[in-house]
This record gives structure tokens, sequence and C-alpha cells, in this order.
């Protein structure tokens, strides 16, 4: 559908976007806002909803015929399969107790194939981008997962469970076994900065369950353009849409997969 000229152009627009609405974003925060529950700890803000819009009229001039998936529902998916994918300000929770740890997550998809990705984090303005077939880059300079090839030699990132609790027991297992097996777990509380992370090397993999598709979808394009290999927890493609992922390295993929398939998945 499109060039790598094209898609490369596509990238630099979204990126120019996620600046300008980021300013925005941090300049925001300094002000009163309003908080609401969309369900049990699951925040939203007025800042939130903002944002949404402003991304979604800019997008709309970088790629009319798409249309929108977004988090906090602006704008209607397109029969055409070519959609955005956005998450405003993933990482809200930390937003709202000034935690300077959450991004703007853009990311263009044909159906389930992602064609481009852009995670901003604006506290410390660092852009992590990529097309399909680009490489992954991070404020223009080319990215490159970890070279790590143990689980001795890893720091791996998760979120905990904060509304589905049914499997919390399993969880905390495998969070006890990488605890005995890695350098450390890091819970940031942006699953898009997780992913992002795993890109350039500062994880070497990332896992969770209870994901929304906005969470994963330019993340996810982020680590397997920088190198690394993305999965479900059996290690299969169900990722988009499926509500769990592996992000790795590569190199210890097969040690994630085989802990939580043991314990979380008996």
């Amino acid at each position: 559908m499109f060039t790598s000229d094209e898609l490369a152009s596509i990238k630099s627009s979204v990126e120019f976007l996620c600046r300008e609405v980021g300013a925005i974003i941090v300049s925001k925060r300094k002000q009163a806002f309003r908080v609401d529950e969309k369900a049990f700890n699951n925040l939203v803000t007025e800042v939130d909803k903002y944002a949404e819009t402003l991304l979604v009229d800019g997008l709309k001039s970088i790629v009319p015929q798409a249309g929108f998936l977004a988090e906090e529902g602006t704008g209607e998916p397109a029969s055409s399969g070519l959609n955005w994918i956005i998450d405003p300000i993933d990482g809200t929770t930390n937003f709202v107790h000034d935690i300077p740890l959450y991004c703007i997550s853009i990311a263009l998809a044909q159906g389930e194939q992602i064609l481009v990705g852009v995670v901003y984090e604006p506290n410390r303005e660092e852009c992590f981008s990529a097309f399909i077939g680009g490489g992954s880059v991070l404020n223009g300079k080319a990215v490159s997962v970890s070279e790590a090839t143990e689980l001795a030699q890893s720091l791996l990132a998760t979120g905990f469970p904060y509304d589905d609790f049914g499997r919390e027991a399993g969880y905390f297992e495998v969070l006890r076994d990488f605890t005995h097996q890695t350098r450390g777990i890091r819970r940031l509380g942006s699953a898009a900065l997780d992913l992002a992370y795993v890109a350039v090397g500062r994880f070497e993999a990332f896992y969770e369950y209870g994901l929304n598709p906005w969470d994963v979808a330019a993340g996810m394009l982020l680590v397997e353009e920088a190198g690394g290999k993305v999965s479900d927890f059996k290690g299969g493609k169900q990722v988009l849409f499926g509500e769990e992922i592996i992000a790795s390295n590569g190199h210890i993929h097969p040690a994630i997969e085989k802990v939580i398939q043991h314990t979380f998945m008996a």
C-alpha cells in the first residue's frame, strides 16, 4: 500500500505531531485537571481526552484514508482495515501522580500488520520510532536490542495486574522465578515505554497480560525492527489483540517462554 519512502515520510510527520502534543501534555500537568475512573484502577484525565483529540486531528491530515482505534474512543475504525492505533497518555496513573514515566503511543496498522510505530516520552524528549523494514531509531539514531544471551545477564520489565486478579497467584510465582534468575524486574507503569526500552537495549525483555492494542501496537514494531522478537505467552503471534505479550532481544526469548509456560500456564 505504501512505499518505503512514503512510510518514512509518515513516520517523520507523526514524530513531529507527537513532539507538539507531548509539549502540551507536559504543560497541562502543571495545571489543575480532572481525573475520572473508567473502571477500577483505570484512570482517565481530561488531558488524555484533549491530547487524543489533537492527535486524531493531526493524523487525519497525514493519512486521510485511515480510521482510528483510540483508547478514549475518538474516531472510528476504517472498514478497509487501515487504522491509527492511539494511546494519548500511556501511563496515565504515573501522569496523575506526577511520575515522569508516560508517553504518547501511535501506530499505523493494516489489519494486524503494524506499518509505522512512534512512542514519544515528552519529559526526556525521547522519540522512539520505526517503519516496517526501516529499522528502529531513537531521536533519529539507529538502535538495536541488547546482546545478552542469558537470564543472569538480563534486566526484565513487567506490569502487575491492576484489575484482573484471577491469575495473579501464578503471575507472582513467575515474578519470583525471574527475580531469582535475572538481574532484576522493573515495573514502569507504561507498556509502550517498556517495549521502547527493550528496543534500545535498556531491558532485555518485557512480559505482561491484560493489555490493549494501543498499549503494544507501536512498541511491538519498535522491538522487531530493532532485531528483537515478539510473541504471545504460547509463543504464537496473537499479540496485537491477544492481550498478552513477551518482547525480548530474541536471545533469551526461549528462556522467558519456558518460565511463563511452565509456571503461569501450567
